[in-house]
């Protein structure tokens, strides 16, 4: 499962993973001998999170999520600054108060960046290791 759906369209089951372990450590006599790769972690509770980890996640991707949030840093900074972003001159402050230092890519680049590295954080908070 790739991406982040609607709840209920899509169920996971990371116990399974336990089972999985617990029939690879029959059939091996190594105690958790797989190591698992959680595709489309993105969108996922915290629970399913941390009974995957127990069971040998040893990754996670959370592509969709960071994309997001990426988007939202964007999109907040906008609506916080729409009155700046309708002209190059003009804003709530005056007519002709300039507004460079609003759309100015660094300026919004910077707030998706932001907010993209608070999602990575979180992620890394999730998984354990930090």
């Amino acid at each position: 499962v790739h991406g982040v759906y609607k709840a209920g369209n899509v169920v996971l089951r990371p116990e399974l993973l336990g089972e999985f372990q617990a029939y690879a450590e029959k059939q091996t006599g190594v105690s958790k001998p797989l190591f698992f790769v959680f595709h489309g972690g993105s969108g996922s509770e915290k629970h399913h999170i941390t009974t995957a980890l127990n069971n040998g996640v040893c990754k996670m991707n959370v592509d969709t999520d960071t994309q997001w949030a990426y988007w939202e840093g964007l999109l907040n900074f906008y609506r916080a600054k729409e009155g700046y972003l309708q002209g190059q001159i003009g804003n709530p402050e005056g007519e002709d108060k300039p507004n460079k230092s609003y759309y100015d890519p660094r300026k919004w680049i910077r707030e998706s960046e932001t907010a993209m590295v608070k999602r990575v954080k979180e992620a890394c908070a999730d998984l354990n290791n930090v």
